[in-house]
């Protein structure tokens, strides 16, 4: 039995400081001197030697942000080891950054290297939409993120052609694309179940966005000046 187990079950091989086991499991290579950020929760295994900090020092500064609803509740991972992280059964995606930007709706961050310059921004367009803002954690520099989605994602290659996201399915887009409001106000609620109202957020140029087939309605924004 240990024998079956073990072939159909077991760790995937190490190839990477990030990668997936099967489709819902995050494996993260933890050596001295690389911190990981990670969700609160989201650890459920690991191996060695790892510590967690639920309340980092270097994450006071965005305790205010939190209170918009977009941030996500984070800890910090040190250690050597390997350490397996989900959310409750969500699909995991694992994605290597090389001096780049991307912009990650707060609920489909799991983890990312401590070492990425990280903030809560703006998405344009929104409030030009709906009256409200919409906040997204923003990623910037080289290291791995791991994010997740409720269900299979798609990855659209904004280069192809402009590209049309309802905002509540939006997981996360490359920083720097052009992003241009769209409202389809005679269709009302036909489009876009989640968002009440037909409103889709355009993008364009050199990127990519990705989207869950699973609207998940963001919560009401005060926009801060």
């Amino acid at each position: 039995m240990f024998g079956t187990l073990t072939q159909n079950y077991g760790p995937t091989p190490i190839m990477d400081r990030m990668s997936k086991h099967g489709s819902k499991i995050a494996k993260v290579v933890m050596q001295p001197g690389m911190d990981l950020f990670c969700r609160v929760g989201s650890m459920i295994a690991y191996e060695g030697l790892i510590d967690f900090n639920a309340q980092p020092p270097q994450l006071g500064r965005m305790a205010a942000s939190w209170a918009t609803g977009e941030g996500v509740p984070l800890m910090t991972a040190t250690g050597q080891g390997l350490l397996y992280l989900a959310d409750y059964g969500k699909e995991v995606i694992v994605l290597q950054m090389s001096n780049e930007a991307l912009s990650v709706n707060g609920k489909n961050i799991l983890a990312f290297d401590a070492h990425l310059q990280w903030n809560i921004e703006k998405v344009r367009g929104v409030s030009m939409l709906s009256g409200m803002g919409m906040f997204n954690v923003v990623l910037r520099g080289s290291g791995w993120v791991a994010l997740t989605s409720k269900g299979n994602p798609v990855m659209l290659d904004t280069r192809e052609a402009p590209t049309f996201v309802d905002t509540d399915a939006l997981v996360a887009f490359t920083e720097g694309l052009r992003v241009e409001p769209r409202r389809t106000a005679r269709l009302g609620g036909l489009i876009g179940r989640g968002s009440g109202e037909a409103f889709q957020l355009g993008f364009s140029g050199q990127g990519f966005v990705v989207v869950q087939p699973s609207e998940d309605e963001r919560p009401t924004f005060s926009v801060r000046g």
